[in-house]
């Protein structure tokens, strides 16, 4: 090889290496207090532009009498929206379709001819995401606020989230001793592509979850403090999703100065405490439980249902529809509920207010109940949801 290819050879090599690298355009860091006390917010504004001009919120439909005959008195096989008006129950469906399938429109969730049928996964599958979401609006106002949620916040138009998950089994591997990598070191797109632990969904967002763990209080990992490495790099892994669901820098929840310090850590931590435990939740009461529901090409490689992390709602902003306050114009979602129940069902989930906990330990766990079963659908005179 001559000097000149060489030196061709190296430039290109150069530019591969620095393409690869992201550029300070668009990052921008805001101070919030004093200089030298980690007060600071790195923010990237090019990439929330960017999700904004993909956006697009639904114009709202005209509004319905609330008055007049109840959409279970009239159609058939209505369960969990027929405390509705008729008027109320075809709007809020006229809504659905254009959120979730406006495409395929009714047929989506429905049997052509006969809407009161249930023999279509779809429709009992969006009758259960009808009262997931009443929960979300209801009982996690601690992590939603008023601004809430409706289907459109993670379809977006779409009849599947575009973010869901599925148990990874990881690339393949060889046998044997190499085979004992304990989940550790294998790049998934979940995670950025980093070599840490590749099912981080799994230990976090479902039952039983791994503690968060990363500053060990002692000198060794043991006593009350059992924690490692290997621990933390689980940690680290559930960190690199959410800044990348929430397109959101380490210290929109940490303050630099002292990252595992709740007292000194933005009220974000807080919302995102109780983000996790949501997402934990829908997960086990609503999303897991319906596995023997769907087709087989619905389900993951291990045969599990998709289910929600983050990334399901933020979509890459750190306020879901950069703060769209959809809600508001469909309070009918809030009244999802079984036909002949009271609406004294769920319990209310954990009012919590984080307890000091001491350095480099989050809160005890508070798990919520959430309850109930059934019903979503279209328009139309016959059938429901």
């Amino acid at each position: 090889m001559t000097q000149k290819s060489v030196l061709i050879a190296a430039v290109a090599g150069s530019a591969l290496l620095i393409s690869g690298c992201e550029p300070p355009i668009g990052i921008e860091t805001d101070q919030k207090g004093y200089r030298g006390l980690g007060l600071e917010q790195v923010q990237k504004r090019y990439l929330e532009e960017r999700k904004r001009a993909d956006m697009t919120i639904p114009a709202v439909q005209p509004p319905a009498a609330s008055a007049g005959p109840r959409a279970g008195d009239i159609y058939q096989n209505v369960q969990v929206l027929g405390d509705l008006s008729i008027g109320e129950f075809n709007r809020l469906m006229n809504a659905i379709t254009e959120w979730v399938s406006p495409e395929a429109g009714c047929n989506y969730c429905h049997v052509t001819g006969n809407f009161a049928d249930d023999n279509i996964y779809t429709k009992v599958v969006s009758r259960r995401m009808l009262e997931m979401t009443k929960i979300i609006n209801t009982d996690w106002n601690v992590h939603v606020a008023d601004t809430g949620v409706t289907c459109y916040t993670c379809h977006m138009g779409e009849p599947v989230p575009q973010n869901i998950w599925f148990e990874d089994p990881g690339p393949r591997q060889a046998g044997g001793l190499a085979a004992l990598r304990m989940g550790q070191n294998l790049a998934s797109p979940n995670l950025a592509s980093t070599s840490l632990p590749n099912d981080v969904f799994s230990a976090f967002f479902e039952d039983n979850p791994r503690e968060i763990r990363v500053t060990p209080t002692t000198m060794l990992p043991e006593g009350s403090n059992p924690t490692n490495v290997m621990d933390a790099e689980w940690s680290y892994g559930l960190m690199i999703h959410m800044s990348t669901a929430l397109g959101a820098n380490c210290t929109t929840c940490h303050n630099t100065n002292n990252f595992p310090s709740w007292e000194h850590s933005p009220p974000q931590r807080v919302t995102a405490w109780h983000g996790i435990q949501m997402v934990r939740s829908l997960n086990v009461d609503f999303l897991n439980p319906l596995q023997p529901v769907y087709p087989d090409s619905q389900l993951g490689p291990l045969g599990d249902a998709p289910k929600a992390n983050c990334a399901t709602c933020h979509n890459g902003l750190q306020l879901p529809l950069d703060q769209a306050q959809m809600l508001a114009d469909y309070p009918e979602l809030n009244r999802v509920q079984v036909r002949g129940m009271n609406a004294a069902a769920p319990e209310a989930a954990p009012a919590y207010a984080p307890e000091p906990a001491p350095e480099g330990e989050e809160p005890s766990v508070i798990e919520p109940e959430a309850e109930s079963e059934v019903s979503a659908a279209t328009n139309a005179n016959s059938a429901g949801s």
